[in-house]
């Protein structure tokens, strides 16, 4: 029990920098799209790819995240379920 709680707190301190880090890897994508559409360079282009591709790995990995807190506390609440009817 301990363990499965201590890792949920681990897990939703990483969502916390994870939604952090997303957040600034979006703002990046959508910045390098403004200027890839503005500056007709293929070069902006690739790298407009290169920041989307960066959020939408971010975006993979907090799903992953989110689903790993699911599972926990799902597991947390069959946990608790079996210590009340001890």
């Amino acid at each position: 029990m301990r363990r499965n709680s201590d890792r949920l707190r681990a897990l939703r301190d990483d969502l916390h920098v994870v939604n952090e880090q997303l957040a600034q890897l979006a703002d990046e994508a959508a910045d390098w799209g403004i200027r890839a559409l503005v500056s007709d360079s293929p070069g902006a282009d690739v790298e407009h790819r290169h920041a989307q591709a960066h959020a939408e790995s971010m975006a993979a990995h907090r799903q992953h995240v989110l689903a790993s807190i699911a599972e926990l506390e799902q597991r947390q609440d069959h946990l608790l379920d079996e210590m009340s009817r001890s």
